[in-house]
């Protein structure tokens, strides 16, 4: 039984069509890179994962754990074990408290905070940078123990030095979760070793792999329009 299951979907957004009878199986404790251009669904997929009402699913199914969900509520999604990191997190307007706080009140113990140091006793969000910022919302969402986590364009907006850092700590503190991680530019498939990665290019997956490696190459060398050919 997958842990999740896309079953041909079709998902619109304001009456345009987005995601194109979309399938994909994630098992339980497997890492999925999806990878595609900008406008290639690659978001609207995460938001549709998410339960956001305004992206209305037109055909097919969802199914987490073998449970029907294309229906559920954000909140019922997220009793069940789903989250997201999102590129552009939404600002925090609750009372201050340092990032420790935050992830102590979670159910998740992290097996190291190394890669928090300089994060734990600041008031969240408050002076961060891009990276820090996005390194604090992965750390919050890894704290609420969730079996399934969306990485929504990882490698956004973050230098190598900030990418390689948040990556770690994703490996480190992830490693026995199922992941699906998204991201425009690819860079992200330098840091993993995923089961699988996806391209995705208008609302389609158009190629699928075990050997990410070679999916970033021709991605770095010769661009996504090579990827409809091999």
């Amino acid at each position: 039984m997958s842990l999740l299951k896309i079953d041909n979907l079709s998902t619109e957004v304001d009456g345009k069509g987005i995601l194109n009878k979309l399938n994909l199986k994630i098992e339980k404790g497997e890492t999925h890179v999806l990878v595609g251009p900008n406008a290639s669904g690659k978001s609207t997929l995460l938001y549709t994962l998410m339960g956001y009402p305004e992206y209305n699913v037109t055909e097919g199914k969802l199914l987490f754990n073998d449970e029907d969900i294309t229906d559920m509520e954000i909140e019922e999604r997220t009793k069940r074990g789903i989250a997201g990191v999102y590129q552009n997190p939404p600002a925090i307007n609750v009372k201050l408290s340092t990032l420790l706080d935050k992830i102590s009140e979670g159910k998740k113990q992290f097996k190291s905070i190394e890669g928090l140091e300089g994060l734990l006793d600041r008031d969240v969000n408050v002076g961060y940078s891009g990276g820090e910022r996005k390194l604090s919302e992965v750390a919050q969402v890894i704290s609420l123990d969730p079996d399934f986590i969306i990485l929504d364009e990882l490698d956004a907006g973050l230098d190598i030095e900030n990418l390689e850092r948040i990556s770690q700590v994703v490996k480190e503190e992830l490693s026995d979760k199922t992941l699906l991680i998204i991201t425009h530019r690819g860079r992200a498939l330098k840091f993993f070793e995923p089961d699988y990665a996806h391209v995705m290019m208008n609302g389609e997956i158009i190629c699928s792999s075990k050997d990410s490696q070679k999916i970033w190459k021709t991605i770095e060398e010769d661009g996504y329009e090579r990827c409809k050919e091999c």
